[in-house]
């Protein structure tokens, strides 16, 4: 290959990797990955292991292809925003055509592989909530309500679900209660985001909350959000799912969400809301990985 045509080859994936919006995925994978070990008692077997490799592959994929289409839904909102003004679909790089037959061929080869390879239930669910978020949420919801993002979290909440049948071939109440987390995560880590780019999101003209009900409404919901999450957390212990040792870990990364939310209520900043924000992150993650040591140890 000559010097000139590598950096055109790398620019290109570049620019294609960009569209599955990577850093997403990868959460979407990492709390898929959690559902998939829940679901089997004890260690994997090298037969599980290659079921797991293949669930997480097949995700990945048909998630991706969800974010693509979503680049070419909303390119010209993304280019009115300083925060998504980067992507290809929105500075022109990519066209529609281009995207669109990125996102399909993700999609097929990805539904493919968790249809032979994991089971149909999982493809199924899986192509479900690419629907859901590629068409309901981003078609219909985003751009018509400011609860949007409470109603369209259920596409978002989908992957341990993904995960759970993956390995168990069905959709138990473990599966459900690691749904119902997410799904009340969400709201109030979207509107901590929303709050300090609440400007981008009013040239856009999307009705997200800060811009219809204000600041301090959005503030007030994100401190109520914390509180209903933090019994939520605490289901896995309360349902048998996990030991005192996730219990101690839920209760200490909620306590920390609820006093960012309520800093945030009390004394708004836009560098607060960005630590929110951020903070919100950290605790999706340290608690699911709780859960995941605790499954071992315990």
């Amino acid at each position: 290959m000559s010097t000139l045509v590598r950096p055109a080859v790398m620019m290109a994936f570049s620019q294609y990797y960009a569209l599955t919006k990577p850093r997403v995925i990868q959460l979407i994978v990492f709390c898929a990955l959690i559902g998939m070990v829940l679901a089997v008692p004890g260690v994997p077997s090298w037969r599980e292991m290659g079921v797991v490799a293949s669930a997480c592959l097949g995700i990945w994929l048909v998630a991706g292809a969800a974010a693509a289409f979503n680049c070419i839904i909303e390119k010209s909102i993304d280019a009115k925003m300083k925060r998504t003004a980067w992507r290809p679909t929105a500075k022109g790089e990519l066209g529609d055509r281009q995207t669109l037959l990125f996102s399909a061929t993700l999609c097929a080869v990805g539904s493919g592989l968790l249809y032979f390879a994991v089971n149909p239930l999982t493809m199924w669910l899986t192509f479900a909530t690419f629907i859901g978020y590629a068409v309901i949420y981003t078609l219909i919801l985003k751009p018509l309500t400011p609860q949007n993002i409470v109603i369209g979290g259920a596409s978002g909440a989908m992957p341990p679900v993904l995960g759970w049948a993956a390995m168990a071939g069905n959709v138990g109440p473990e599966a459900l209660i690691l749904f119902l987390i997410i799904f009340l995560w969400t709201p109030p880590h979207f509107w901590a985001l929303a709050l300090y780019r609440v400007e981008d999101y009013r040239k856009s003209g999307l009705p997200m909350l800060p811009v219809t009900h204000g600041n301090e409404f959005t503030r007030l919901m994100v401190l109520l959000y914390t509180f209903i999450l933090l019994a939520a957390c605490l289901l896995p212990f309360i349902y048998g799912m996990s030991s005192w040792l996730y219990l101690g870990a839920a209760v200490l990364l909620n306590a920390g969400f609820i006093l960012h939310a309520w800093w945030l209520w009390r004394d708004y900043s836009d560098l607060l809301a960005r630590k929110t924000f951020r903070f919100s992150l950290i605790h999706l993650s340290l608690l699911f990985a709780a859960l995941l040591i605790d499954h071992y140890v315990s």
